[in-house]
């Protein structure tokens, strides 16, 4: 049987990972797992969206319409940026510069989101024409509807995690 070189094995395997969208680099395989073609919103494989169990149409007056209250569950700085940078990675920025980002919340915290799943948290760019301070205006308007009692919950979550930048319009609050 004949043998293979070791400089063709890692050729080879290098080939392999990059049929499966993997870089090698020293010796590692990084994955961009994340597409880039879905913002102004997340990919919806990596952050679909995920709920805070303790936030239901029930428990809106002593959550979510609590002035004050998102403080109390927002993931700490330390948290959001250690997971910004890896985020940053998987979507394959070429920027890579943690300003550029927010780590927001898919699901905000103003209508329920969890505060610390990686699945509802993401860099969301801070450039273009729907940036994150735009999201951030619909929560807060969709957040306000909630409390008023003109849109529920769950309408407003659907709403803003079908795409945060028709949400308002489709609930007729635009």
């Amino acid at each position: 049987m004949p043998r293979i070189s070791r400089s063709l094995v890692t050729a080879l395997s290098s080939l392999a990972l990059a049929a499966a969208g993997l870089t090698v680099a020293a010796g590692t395989a990084h994955a961009q797992s994340c597409s880039q073609d879905y913002l102004p919103l997340p990919d919806p494989s990596c952050q679909p969206g995920d709920f805070n169990p303790d936030v239901t149409q029930s428990t809106i007056d002593s959550t979510i319409c609590v002035s004050g209250w998102t403080a109390t569950v927002r993931p700490s700085s330390s948290y959001t940026t250690a997971l910004k940078k890896k985020q940053i990675v998987e979507y394959g920025y070429t920027d890579t510069s943690t300003s550029d980002y927010e780590e927001d919340h898919f699901l905000p915290l103003e209508l329920g989101g969890a505060p610390k799943s990686e699945l509802n948290l993401w860099p969301e760019p801070e450039y273009g024409t729907k940036t994150a301070a735009n999201k951030d205006t619909v929560e807060n308007k969709l957040k306000k509807a909630v409390c008023a009692g003109t849109v529920t919950l769950a309408d407003a979550q659907d709403a803003i995690l079908t795409d945060w930048t028709t949400a308002l319009s489709n609930l007729g609050l635009s």
